[in-house]
């Protein structure tokens, strides 16, 4: 079994000064090729899609596609590294987490996953270990979010040739869309519509691509997550593309907040408007990836609607800011305009 040496420092924010120069982050973590599709050297982006396109058969980045017997499915796949010789059943919680979650910001019902093992020695004991509680964790997410596991084997791959390599683990998950006309995606829809952020922001940057890109600092611990949170939040999810109360919804993944909204506003040329809270660390608000968080846009007709169904949940909300028609401004900064951080942009 994996074993943590007891004098080990564990990593803090206190260990990080906070930044004054919000800029330099932004443009530092522009060249990060893992913040797709902000740098164009990454082929994986996340366009948005036109349903007319989808439903004629045309596939895209979204995942998103229609079978030839009509039926609307999605299928996304996602991987992991972090912590998995130190406790592999909390990173695959927080994998299936992340692909469920954003299945359920398009509208999309999961339904199956399967799993892949990478770098892991079956044969040693520690490979056993993470084997072992990557099973655990798969089963426990599974059936938390009522998601079928397709392939009841962790497969594995193991090349001892290549000497230490991190594992790593995969995840496919395919799920139903049960109303195409209900299906929504991550673009930011009209200039005045309110951003508002399900979930609650943490004074945590651990894993972030901020801290390993930005700080350099590879060895911090999983960001902040709680599985039952997020099964209340993607069952709210789904009342609210239900009841139309919302006309866009992403999940704060990769990049955290900020980058969220870059990718919401960058295929329609949208900006925003945002204010941090005072209360949390202004690099761990917009750069933090902790779990469990949201974006939504809700258009200003239907904001008393939203926030009565949200005050029913008892989940943690609140507003962000709102949609602008091209301008970026955190906390009254101006960082420019949206097609300027377009790649290829003049």
């Amino acid at each position: 079994m994996a074993e943590i040496a007891e004098n080990k420092e564990v990593f803090s924010i206190d260990q990080i000064e906070e930044p004054k120069d919000i800029n330099d982050i932004v443009f530092n973590l522009m060249v990060n090729p893992n913040l797709a599709p902000v740098n164009y050297f990454n082929d994986f982006s996340e366009e948005g899609f036109d349903l007319e396109n989808v439903a004629n058969g045309e596939t895209d980045d979204s995942g998103i596609f229609t079978a030839d017997n009509g039926q609307m499915m999605a299928m996304t796949t996602h991987a992991f590294h972090h912590h998995l010789e130190t406790d592999p059943k909390t990173a695959i919680e927080i994998l299936i987490s992340r692909a469920a979650r954003r299945m359920a910001c398009y509208g999309v019902k999961p339904e199956a996953v399967n799993a892949f093992l990478y770098h892991i020695n079956i044969a040693h004991p520690n490979g056993q270990f993470i084997a072992s509680g990557a099973k655990q964790g798969l089963e426990n997410a599974c059936d938390k979010f009522g998601i079928k596991v397709a392939d009841r084997k962790i497969r594995f791959d193991y090349f001892s040739g290549h000497g230490a390599v991190t594992p790593t683990i995969i995840i496919s998950m395919m799920g139903s869309v049960e109303d195409k006309n209900k299906v929504i995606t991550h673009k930011l829809k009209n200039k005045g519509n309110n951003i508002f952020v399900i979930g609650q922001s943490y004074d945590d940057i651990n894993s972030s691509e901020y801290l390993e890109f930005y700080h350099e600092i590879f060895d911090s611990p999983l960001p902040k997550f709680n599985i039952d949170l997020e099964v209340r939040l993607q069952t709210a999810m789904k009342t609210l593309v239900d009841q139309q109360l919302i006309t866009s919804a992403s999940p704060v993944g990769k990049g955290g907040l900020f980058f969220s909204l870059l990718r919401a506003g960058m295929s329609a040329g949208y900006g925003f408007d945002i204010t941090t809270d005072a209360e949390i660390r202004r690099d761990a608000f917009l750069f933090g990836e902790s779990m469990g968080r949201l974006i939504v846009g809700v258009p200003q007709e239907k904001v008393d609607d939203f926030v009565d169904f949200m005050q029913e949940t008892k989940l943690p909300f609140f507003t962000a800011g709102h949609v602008t028609k091209g301008e970026i401004r955190i906390d009254d900064e101006s960082l420019g305009y949206i097609d300027k951080m377009i790649p290829n942009a003049e």
